[in-house]
């Protein structure tokens, strides 16, 4: 088929007539007012034998005239990807001569750079053309109406660019537009411009009805022409928005949680819900009750991304004061979002409390005895106490460990729901918990007892190369592999890591170490705290180009142990400079400051036990989830075994016991998971409306070429900028800047060639800044939009204490 109306299409025929074509049949089908045309589909495209007779007999009846002919391709106006300006529209033609000569240059414009690049950044490998043929509208006005706000997110707010006219000046930025803002309910208030409040309440009214007809909010595309009457060109879906949070009929507030963990990439569902039971074992273990159908309902997933309902908190008149400085270590822009809440109305203060005040007394008193001896025995013997946190770890391990023998997915399920985290959710994990809170305490403490006495710079040296923490120990081990493969330099550099994992499975690769270093750190990865990613044992392939990456660096100087031994001397020397500063000035808390910053050198390093601690379980579970998706899959219950990971605990046990078919689901879910792969930037605090409430704050002023953000790590570097958004496969030249989203413990193998960090998100205390500090570089974080405002290959200049990004100018 060449040739069909488009009063014939509809929503399903995407792949013959195109995403566009598809809306336009999909909004006649629905009643709107649409202008006549026709649409050429992908048929023609993929002959390359453009049907002249047929595209004439069309064209002549449709009237002939003029008229505009529009691309539409297969991967256009998509739920997840609009294409927006990618692929070319031409208007006013007229003849049967142009008609042609415009079909053919929108087939022509499938394959420009830009639409190649396009469809590279969003995932779609490939798409096919069809083109629309629509008659001519004479607008007096025109533009594009959003029925959610596309720069706050809210879904409660529509907004109307308008311009006279041709809708294209609109759509393509070259006027300056009418703005109005409207709300769904609301009074219309025009306030001048080009549009009547008859004629932006006829746009609201068609915006709600074409919103509930498909059942998203929606980017339309309207003119209207001398005689008042107004035609719609086109409606797809609004593409950028983040995820609504679900609907409780309330006005909620959402602090996005996973950044603090330096973690932006969604999680899977059966991520979520492992998470979510384990915590409801834990809240079990010291007293608490706990829903078993939703062990921690404040714990919300949106866009696979783990937020916390910080509603009644805000609203708690003896608690909202409090919440300014308790958000510190989410960064700024985090924290004052939070804080111009505080004046919303929505978020009045009432009586009460956000918790039973009876379970928080009775949980406090069920801790509070093993938490003081075990932070005073700590600091009294801190070998004694990391003795005994190594031995809980290796119990931990060894609790960790599913029943011998064979099992049915009954059986694995109930062990992956009852006891795969029993022991690490245990109220102190065996006693590992104390020496590190310790540790939290006695790195942080001194910055108070010695303020005007020692800066901030100087007390971050004292935390450089801190001894005793697993992930530094980590990289120091993966770096040592990297040494080894030096004699197979050319092997490692010249392979794609892809290809040397294959290798090393199959025993084709030189002995240097790997095999010893996943026995220890194969059940990490990045964004290992979620059961659905695979760990490093199952695929290496991101350790074989970090030892790539570590082969390319030639001066012995920068030698990753060297400078671990060095930043651990300068925090030596640090320590006795402030001890003379501090006695000198400060007697009594001096002494105390520099007992404390001694006790961090033998403590501080266990941060990271806690969550090192969790993985055996993470990896336990995971392979028991694995091993009953197979089954599933062979039951013709899911399509592939990794889709489990895509069903929560209670759907997986229904598909287990009860033989539910979820292949749909699951299908569903992975989509949309991957989707959410490719978001750059994720709300750090959200409103149930889905509004961005950090969009709603002005940009502070900055100076030209300034980027600010939040102190990290102390120190100055320049360097040229590496943007990384993933770290798989990813490099980072000696002496270059590491520009991230974010970073956890997968990320840091690529901190020891690195010269400088700068990350979109984060705290002071997260991993990324933590191990920055150690490794003695320093580090820019909550930088807003960096990964966008900064170019790899750009000369930048980072200043850690100050929390600035200059990109300096090329000569």
């Amino acid at each position: 088929m060449a040739i069909v109306d488009l009063s014939d299409v509809d929503a399903g025929m995407i792949e013959l007539v195109g995403g566009k074509a598809a809306g336009l049949g999909e909004l006649i089908r629905a009643g709107e007012r649409v202008p006549g045309g026709f649409c050429l589909t992908v048929d023609a495209y993929v002959s390359r034998d453009l049907p002249a007779d047929e595209l004439a007999a069309a064209y002549a009846r449709l009237g002939g005239g003029r008229v505009a002919v529009r691309s539409s391709a297969t991967a256009e106006d998509l739920p997840d990807a609009s294409f927006a300006g990618q692929q070319d529209t031409y208007l006013g033609v007229e003849g049967t001569g142009p008609l042609m000569d415009a079909v053919r240059a929108c087939w022509d414009s499938l394959h420009t750079d830009r639409a190649v690049a396009y469809r590279a950044a969003v995932g779609v490998a490939d798409a096919a053309m069809a083109v629309v043929v629509q008659r001519m509208i004479d607008p007096v006005v025109a533009g594009v109406l959003f029925t959610a706000n596309p720069v706050t997110g809210c879904r409660a707010e529509m907004v109307v660019d308008a311009a006279p006219g041709l809708g294209t000046a609109v759509v393509e930025g070259t006027v300056v537009p009418d703005h109005y803002v409207l709300t769904h309910d609301g009074p219309v208030r025009p306030g001048g411009g080009c549009l009547s409040r008859e004629r932006l309440t006829e746009l609201r009214e068609t915006g709600r009805r074409l919103q509930e007809h498909f059942g998203a909010p929606q980017d339309l595309e309207w003119a209207f022409d001398a005689g008042g009457t107004l035609w719609l060109l086109q409606s797809r879906p609004v593409t950028t928005l983040f995820p609504a949070p679900p609907d409780t009929g309330d006005t909620r507030l959402y602090l996005e949680f996973g950044h603090i963990q330096g973690m932006l990439r969604p999680m899977t569902p059966m991520g979520v819900s492992l998470l979510k039971m384990a915590g409801g074992l834990w809240l079990r273990s010291v007293g608490a009750k706990v829903d078993p159908r939703d062990p921690m309902p404040r714990l919300v997933a949106i866009g696979g991304r783990l937020y916390f309902d910080l509603t009644d908190f805000l609203r708690s008149r003896s608690l909202r004061t409090r919440l300014g400085p308790s958000l510190e270590v989410y960064g700024p822009r985090v924290q004052g979002a939070v804080e111009r809440m505080l004046d919303d109305p929505r978020f009045a203060p009432r009586p009460g409390l956000p918790f039973r005040l009876g379970s928080a007394v009775a949980m406090t008193l069920r801790l509070a005895p093993a938490a003081v001896a075990g932070i005073i025995g700590s600091l009294a013997r801190p070998a004694a106490a990391r003795a005994r946190a190594c031995r809980a770890l290796d119990e931990l391990s060894r609790r960790a460990v599913p029943p011998a023998g064979p099992a049915t997915s009954a059986q694995r399920l109930r062990w992956v729901i009852q006891d795969s985290h029993r022991a690490v959710m245990s109220p102190d994990m065996l006693g590992l918990v104390w020496p590190l809170i310790t540790g939290m305490i006695v790195g942080s403490a001194p910055a108070g007892l010695l303020a005007g006495v020692a800066t901030r710079e100087e007390l971050d040296v004292v935390l450089g190369g801190m001894p005793y923490n697993v992930t530094t120990e980590m990289d120091l081990a993966l770096w040592r592999v990297a040494d080894r493969a030096r004699a197979h330099r050319e092997l490692f550099l010249r392979t794609p890591p892809e290809r040397l994992a294959a290798r090393y499975r199959e025993g084709g690769l030189p002995d240097v170490g790997m095999a010893g270093f996943l026995d220890r750190y194969g059940m990490r990865a990045a964004g290992e705290i979620d059961v659905g990613v695979p760990r490093w044992e199952e695929d290496p392939a991101p350790l074989f180009a970090t030892i790539a990456n570590y082969l390319r660096l030639d001066d012995p100087g920068q030698a990753p142990d060297r400078r671990f031994r060095q930043a651990a001397e300068r925090a030596e020397r640090m320590i006795g400079t402030l001890a003379r500063r501090a006695r000198r000035e400060r007697p009594v808390l001096g002494r105390l400051a520099v007992f404390l910053m001694r006790r961090s050198r033998e403590l501080t390093g266990l941060r990271e036990l806690g969550k090192f601690a969790w993985l055996p379980a993470l990896r336990a579970a995971r392979r028991e989830l694995l091993l009953i998706g197979a089954d599933l899959a062979a039951r013709g219950l899911l399509e592939r075994p990794g889709d489990i990971m895509f069903l929560d605990l209670r759907e997986a046990l229904s598909a287990v016991l009860d033989g539910a078919d979820h292949r749909d689901l699951a299908a569903a879910r992975r989509a949309g998971h991957e989707r959410e792969l490719r978001r750059h930037t994720v709300p750090g605090a959200l409103l149930s409306d889905g509004t961005d409430v950090e969009a709603l704050a002005p940009r502070e002023p900055a100076g030209p070429g300034v980027l600010t953000g939040m102190a990290g790590a102390a120190g100055r570097a320049t360097g040229r900028a590496r943007v990384i958004r993933d770290p798989a496969g990813a490099r980072v030249e000696p002496g270059e800047i590491l520009v991230a989203p974010t970073t956890d413990p997968g990320w840091t193998p690529l901190f020891l060639t690195t010269a400088g960090l700068v990350t979109e998100t984060g705290s002071p205390v997260a991993h990324g800044p933590t191990v920055a500090r150690e490794y003695g570089i320093p580090a820019v974080i909550c930088v807003r939009d960096a990964t966008r405002e900064i170019r790899t290959g750009q000369l930048i200049t980072i200043d850690g204490a100050a929390g600035t990004v200059r990109i300096e100018p090329e000569s």
